[in-house]
């Protein structure tokens, strides 16, 4: 036998990333089977449990030792039981439940970017005239899957944002939420401060869903529609605060650029542009999510990218904006970058 201290470095990495499309399958199963609401249920054996996800105990056997060793379940003798994670986000029960994330996550459009993704590394992107590039082409239907999959997801994070904007706003504050998709950030505000007025900026199409959202809120009335292209819409004037959220990293940095600019003159004097997004640290490979999100621009957008606290400053301060601080949006992935007219 070879001695472990010396026989040199393992292929499992290797073996186990290039099978990381089983670990996708595997979650997507066990959700569209509610295995982890049936456990969240008490129902934790093999047969129980095929019987009540409709499936063959040997087919819930190996998917659920599988979700064990990938860490989404915990085995105690026979017995299965949820990881804090599983319970959090993969219950029916779970008022933080975001498994229906999966419809926009793995969804044909998202898989597919990646099939080519050699040829994308080869061009430094997506042609922008490509089906392919259609993340940013204008009315795509593929935000109005987002604005209803994801919405789930950004409850909670949008909650956090609120709390950290509605207090600093003046009476009869307006809003401008642009790219606003859900709505569920302009909303958060909105249910916050009882007297200001919010103006969700997107296609057509996908404010639609945030007027849905805003009607079922009880907050219509003082939730306007401002539909249209972000590049080139004139978005008003007067804006007490501007939400750019998880919006400003499809484009490059001219293209920021620009939309920070007609932010800058959209806001009173002394208004705040808040912008919520995927940051990684300046080293670009830590954290690991905001970190990754760069490949997922790529290989969905001509330009777009996951810009550093550094390079957003520089982006502001060219924009016009001053006091530029950044936050980090705990427990999220996310941060914040708030900046002054």
């Amino acid at each position: 036998m070879s001695d472990p201290k010396t026989a040199g470095p393992s292929p499992a990495a290797f073996f186990e990333t290039l099978h990381g499309f089983q670990r996708t399958a595997a979650l997507k199963t066990a959700l569209e089977l509610d295995v982890f609401t049936a456990i969240h249920d008490g129902v934790t054996e093999v047969e129980p449990l095929a019987k009540k996800c409709g499936a063959a105990p040997r087919g819930i056997r190996i998917l659920c030792d599988y979700l064990v060793v990938i860490g989404w379940l915990r085995k105690e003798g026979s017995r299965y039981a949820l990881t804090p994670e599983s319970e959090s986000f993969a219950s029916k029960q779970s008022k933080q439940y975001i498994g229906q994330s999966v419809d926009f996550l793995l969804s044909p459009v998202q898989m597919e970017a990646f099939a080519n993704l050699t040829t994308t590394v080869r061009n430094g992107g997506v042609p922008a005239e490509s089906p392919e590039g259609g993340s940013v082409t204008p009315e795509n239907p593929v935000w109005v899957n987002f604005a209803r999959a994801m919405m789930p997801m950004m409850v909670f994070p949008a909650e956090l944002l609120a709390q950290m904007v509605a207090p600093a706003l003046p009476p009869k504050a307006k809003v401008l939420d642009i790219a606003a998709g859900h709505g569920l950030y302009g909303m958060a505000v909105a249910r916050h401060r009882a007297d200001c007025e919010v103006t969700a900026l997107d296609w057509p199409n996908v404010l639609a869903v945030a007027q849905e959202n805003a009607r079922n809120a009880g907050i219509e009335s003082r939730f306007h529609q401002l539909p249209g292209n972000a590049l080139s819409l004139d978005y008003g004037s007067g804006y007490h605060v501007v939400l750019a959220t998880n919006f400003l990293h499809h484009f490059d940095k001219p293209t920021c650029h620009k939309l920070l600019r007609k932010i800058h003159d959209s806001l009173q004097p002394g208004g705040k542009v808040v912008i919520l997004e995927f940051i990684p640290n300046e080293d670009r490979v830590t954290p690991s999510v905001p970190a990754s999100f760069s490949l997922m621009m790529l290989a969905t957008t001509p330009t777009g990218d996951a810009y550093t606290y550094s390079e957003y400053q520089k982006l502001l301060t060219d924009a016009g904006f001053r006091n530029i601080e950044l936050h980090d949006l705990h427990p999220t992935f996310f941060r914040v970058v708030r900046a002054t007219k």
